[in-house]
């Protein structure tokens, strides 16, 4: 299977909208954040996103305020903002062995590392995937709309992540973004044969 190699803003606007269907769980607490770690633990593979307060001062970078995790049918929202970062996490965080599929993760990476000490292990950047099929867009929302033929919406990308309350636009926003990264790595495994259930 070959894939296009760019996808031009009207093309993309012209695929149809979709986001994640399945179920969505929050995390407020540790003890809530404990819970869901012991379900995503059943997992071999999670599509992976992070979502951070925009900061419109120069040279400012607030901390992360949202994780999300994702399977194919669920996806769990763990507000950092309101936790400090659980035990049990860093842990599924730093598994070798639990595959975290994401896009520019280094970014991720740094930003979350500065509120934690931990060793992040497992993680598959799908930028780096892209390489091997001559793919040059590299965003989320582009490389979905080559590998999966859909248009993710991006709409919630700039709201306040660090609200009392998310709404369930920033929920549903932010439950798509790992989702689909867990789908185009599915997409793209199943191209290579490698994806693991």
């Amino acid at each position: 299977m070959t894939f296009a190699s760019e996808i031009s803003r009207e093309e993309l606007q012209s695929l149809p909208l979709v986001r994640f269907q399945g179920e969505i769980r929050v995390a407020e607490s540790v003890r809530e954040a404990d819970e869901l770690v012991k379900l995503l633990e059943k997992s071999s593979v999670l599509g992976f996103d992070t979502e951070t307060r925009p900061s419109f001062t120069k040279g400012r970078i607030n901390r992360v305020a949202l994780l999300q995790l994702s399977t194919g049918k669920q996806a769990c929202l763990f507000r950092l903002c309101k936790m400090p970062v659980p035990p049990n996490l860093i842990g599924l965080l730093s598994d070798p062995n639990l595959l975290k599929i994401g896009v520019a993760l280094k970014n991720d990476m740094d930003v979350l590392c500065r509120s934690v000490h931990m060793q992040p292990k497992g993680f598959i950047d799908l930028q780096d995937m892209m390489k091997q099929f001559t793919i040059k867009d590299l965003g989320l929302a582009k490389m979905t709309g080559i590998i999966l033929g859909v248009r993710i919406s991006k709409s919630q990308q700039l709201s306040n992540w660090e609200n009392a309350v998310l709404t369930e636009a920033q929920q549903r926003y932010a439950a798509t973004d790992a989702w689909a990264c867990y789908e185009i790595y599915r997409k793209l495994s199943s191209v290579r044969q490698i994806f693991r259930t």
